[in-house]
């Protein structure tokens, strides 16, 4: 008989229940991941109770009042509160979205809240996105031209223009990329739904003079080809972008180009 072991500190465990004050209006109860790379203990799942009358109506306005009245100790990134940074991607509810756009009233009873799923954890809400950059990075996500620069800036026909609409809008927030079960499984050589949508976005950019190079440098078995079409990476996306459509552009034009 075969036996498989959990790696360590896989396993969660209930948490600290945080006793809820005693003149709350509204109650609202937050399930949160904690784990704190600093000591040896398995993840857990803390409660929180706070008053929803005296919060913002955002997840991120819960999490933030936990933090500065309850406990200090959780940790979780934020900046714009706008949707525009991505750096608040977290699961909640069990689906990927941003902390600042989801609405507490869009989930029915307790709050869950998690890190995005696959991704290693730095601590408590703050996933370790260092592979995700370094592949980003790998698609050279910059104009690249052989034709001297213009005095000026690059001129584009608004029909050109129009082909980056819904492409630049992308913030790297990675809620796609970590719902797709081929960025789990193969996250080592598939780019993912993320980097994909990026690496299409230059690609349909008539600006750009390096279509050639780009096309040869994701002609891959794995940096391309390992996406389904599951389209889990459009249903997280909280921007409303298709990777899946820009994964899809990606093909035809490697096929194209063939022919």
């Amino acid at each position: 008989m075969v036996e498989i072991a959990l790696p360590a500190n896989s396993k969660i465990k209930k948490g600290i229940t945080h006793a809820a004050k005693s003149d709350i209006t509204k109650a609202r109860t937050l399930k949160i991941y904690r784990w704190n790379p600093d000591d040896a203990e398995n993840p857990r799942i803390d409660t929180y109770t706070i008053d929803e009358d005296d919060c913002g109506p955002m997840v991120l306005d819960a999490l933030l009042k936990v933090k500065n009245e309850v406990d200090s100790t959780l940790t979780f990134r934020r900046s714009c509160r706008e949707g525009i940074c991505g750096s608040c991607a977290m699961n909640i509810d069990g689906q990927n979205t941003l902390a600042c756009t989801k609405g507490m009233d869009d989930v029915k009873g307790d709050i869950t809240i998690y890190p995005l799923p696959h991704m290693p954890v730095i601590k408590d809400l703050v996933p370790d996105l260092t592979d995700l950059y370094a592949q980003y990075q790998s698609i050279e996500p910059w104009l690249k031209t052989d034709t001297p620069k213009p005095q000026g800036e690059w001129k584009q026909s608004r029909e050109d223009r129009e082909q980056l609409d819904g492409l630049y809008e992308c913030i790297l927030c990675a809620c796609c990329s970590t719902s797709c079960p081929s960025y789990w499984w193969n996250s080592d050589k598939y780019l993912g739904p993320a980097v994909l949508l990026q690496a299409y976005r230059w690609l349909a950019d008539s600006r750009d003079e390096a279509t050639g190079d780009r096309l040869d440098d994701l002609e891959d078995p794995f940096r391309v080809y390992r996406c389904h079409t599951i389209m889990n990476c459009a249903k997280a996306c909280p921007k409303g972008l298709s990777p899946a459509k820009a994964i899809s552009e990606i093909k035809k034009m490697m096929v194209e180009r063939e022919v």
